[in-house]
């Protein structure tokens, strides 16, 4: 039997059940409240949605959320907050994205669940509470919380709070499949989302960016509606969301891990850009580390050695210069940072079995190349 109440009203039993008690319920709880109440509907009708939501007001999408029905049947057979959850629980089996505006005047219990969960303030602020840290999140802020990390959100206010939950493997195949190859953080973001053994988070500082906003909002609808292509569009829209995000705010990233006491984004930001004529020792004098130490950070959390890690950025930018510029290779071997166009040549067959210049002929074809409005060449002649 499936149960159903709006956004809306929901929301208002619960602020009515705070007001009247003093008390704060989980969401799961409220709604065996609710149930037994006899307050839950077994039928409802899912309205249509084709609004322009990219030119609402805040007020006005909120609005469309509380008429948005809540399937709350998975909370009646879960009214006792466990203290980890599975994908099972809040995704169902035919989601792989899922998105609810977070529910105010919620009971504070730390809790952890084994699918990704991202927390995005619209308006005003809420409480993120972290493993044994807590901190106000304000407009703009963005929140993705690694599987099994225990951490609450707490808003108590008008405030509005859009929470994602997204599968492993669909975070997974999103996430990292957007980031280039000599790009670092990618690895570092792997490394610390992905490491059960750790708790960890990454924080984006968004300011209010209309086009994710944007992207929440059609997330949020699609993920309600009642059809085989709701899935596929969060899918999509989760790619686009996660490439402006990337693309636009990695610079702004924060991240909690207890054990290692800086920001270690820094140092992978500091390598990636200057690769070039980096070495191990000036790298470990400037963030004031011994080598060996250095050493062991980088490779904690890349998966990586420093040696590694120069020689993936040079071959990452050296396949592109083969790819898209006419450089000679010694030049391209001086670009990024060899003495001799020969070490490069060496480098390059060790890591794709070919040279430079067989790489660049069997991967660059130029009569394949896409120019947009270029003349549609002439098809020769029909033979007689």
């Amino acid at each position: 039997m499936a149960y159903y109440m709006t956004y809306g009203d929901f929301q208002a039993h619960m602020k009515s059940y705070y007001e009247r008690t003093g008390r704060k319920l989980q969401l799961p709880e409220m709604t065996e409240y609710l149930y037994r109440k006899g307050l839950l509907l077994e039928n409802i009708v899912f309205p249509e949605r084709s609004d322009d939501y990219g030119n609402m007001s805040d007020e006005e999408f909120n609005r469309v959320v509380d008429s948005i029905p809540l399937n709350l049947s998975p909370y009646i057979l879960n009214a006792r907050i466990p203290p980890s959850a599975v994908e099972s629980g809040a995704l169902l089996h035919t989601r792989d994205v899922f998105v609810i505006r977070h529910p105010r005047y919620t009971r504070s219990q730390l809790h952890s669940h084994n699918y990704f969960e991202l927390d995005f303030v619209i308006q005003g602020q809420g409480r993120f509470i972290f493993e044994d840290e807590e901190r106000t999140m304000g407009v703009g802020e963005l929140c993705i919380v690694a599987p099994f990390s225990r951490h609450d959100f707490l808003i108590d206010d008008e405030s509005t709070v859009f929470t994602i939950c997204i599968r492993q493997s669909t975070f997974d195949t999103t996430f990292f499949s957007l980031t280039s190859p000599k790009d670092l953080l990618p690895c570092f973001f792997r490394t610390i989302l992905l490491d059960h053994k750790h708790p960890n988070y990454l924080m984006f500082f968004t300011k209010d960016n209309r086009l994710l906003k944007n992207y929440i909002r059609s997330m949020t609808i699609e993920s309600n509606r009642m059809d085989t292509y709701g899935n596929t569009c969060c899918i999509s829209y989760i790619n686009l969301f996660f490439a402006e995000m990337l693309r636009s705010y990695s610079q702004t990233l924060r991240f909690y891990n207890y054990q290692m006491g800086t920001d270690f984004s820094l140092v992978l930001q500091y390598i990636q850009h200057n690769y070039r004529t980096l070495t191990l020792s000036s790298l470990a004098e400037l963030f004031h580390y011994s080598e060996p130490h250095l050493c062991t950070l980088i490779r904690q959390n890349t998966g990586f050695t420093f040696t590694e890690l120069i020689k993936k950025l040079r071959l990452a930018d050296a396949t592109n210069y083969l790819l898209n510029t006419d450089l000679k290779i010694s030049e391209i071997a001086e670009q990024i940072g060899y003495n001799s166009a020969d070490h490069f040549s060496r480098v390059f067959r060790s890591a794709f079995h070919i040279s430079p210049q067989e790489y660049r002929k069997q991967h660059r074809n130029i009569s394949s190349a896409f120019i947009p409005f270029a003349p549609l060449a002439a098809k020769p002649d029909a033979p007689q």
